[in-house]
């Protein structure tokens, strides 16, 4: 009795030790920085139809190299969209106005950030500027959804 006992213990602690595993794995798969120190740097804006599954905390980059963090989301009742602002770290401060910010996946099951294609103007982007030029988020649901229509209607 008393041994059964114990290989309950044992096998129950691994269990847990599993989950805690896990849970430590998910957490470094989101890509999320857990830093205090986002006060630095200053803010763009974009405005997006979609932005999908676009978490705070997401890295925003250019050419692969993370130069900020997406700060905020919310919904802009009159224009209809979601309204994404973006912290800049101050160093990355030559961005051109008539750059791109597109809304792209790390990976098939990775999380989702922003990817900033430089422009060619002269002009680089001030606190509080605005993207033009932005690119929603691709939602695999609705391209399988017009996959499906298209196999429906033939």
């Amino acid at each position: 009795m008393q041994s059964s006992r114990a290989t309950e213990i044992v096998t129950g602690a691994f269990v847990l030790f599993g989950f805690a595993a896990l849970f430590f794995l998910v957490t470094q798969i989101t890509n999320k920085d857990f830093s205090a120190g986002s006060s630095g740097g200053y803010i763009l804006i974009a405005n997006y139809q979609n932005v999908g599954s676009l978490k705070v905390g997401a890295p925003v980059s250019m050419s692969g190299v993370t130069v900020g963090r997406v700060e905020e989301i919310t919904y802009d009742q009159q224009q209809y969209r979601a309204v994404v602002k973006m912290r800049i770290n101050g160093s990355f401060d030559r961005i051109p106005e008539d750059s791109d910010a597109s809304i792209m996946t790390a990976g098939l099951l990775g999380g989702q950030y922003i990817s900033v294609t430089a422009g060619g103007s002269d002009q680089f982007f001030k606190s509080g500027g605005q993207f033009m030029v932005v690119q929603d988020a691709l939602v695999l649901e609705n391209l399988i959804n017009k996959l499906a229509a298209s196999f429906s209607a033939k």
